[in-house]
């Protein structure tokens, strides 16, 4: 059996739409895409639940990575960055996809549904699946961000 990538993706009813297209993307380019939420659009999805359904499966290890929607991404990067191990970058354009990874090593992507055309989206997705973390003097700021508060 082919060893397939794993990644999960949740939004809420602004990220619904935006979160299926993304899925289609990211299962044509031979990902096993996982959907933490929500199954099916309703208005009255919030998206702290899915922000929080997301996070959990990043900081608990099963997936190395995720892509979260809403309608601006901002409450949704609010939402999953609580959680340590989480670095949850909102990127409007693809360099923004790709320095994520490069100087921040963001595991989760996220999305405004409302702020982003699809297309652009899309491209930023692509950017940030490809960049990779550069380490070096970077990966000591990835360290501050997990110490405890003094």
């Amino acid at each position: 059996m082919e060893n397939r990538q794993k990644i999960c993706v949740a939004g809420d009813h602004a990220g619904f739409e935006l979160k299926e297209t993304v899925k289609r993307h990211l299962a044509e380019k031979g990902f096993d895409v996982h959907d933490c939420g929500a199954a099916a659009y309703d208005k009255d999805d919030d998206y702290p639940a899915f922000a929080k359904a997301l996070s959990a499966k990043i900081a608990g290890g099963e997936y190395a990575r995720g892509v979260l929607f809403c309608g601006t991404g901002v409450g949704a990067s609010i939402a999953a960055n609580r959680r340590k191990g989480v670095r949850a970058a909102l990127c409007f354009t693809p360099e923004m996809g790709t320095l994520s990874r490069a100087h921040n090593d963001a595991n989760v992507l996220v999305l405004g549904a409302r702020t982003t055309p699809v297309d652009t989206s899309l491209k930023i997705l692509d950017a940030w699946l490809n960049g990779p973390f550069e380490g070096g003097r970077h990966q000591k700021r990835i360290d501050m961000l997990d110490e405890e508060d003094r």
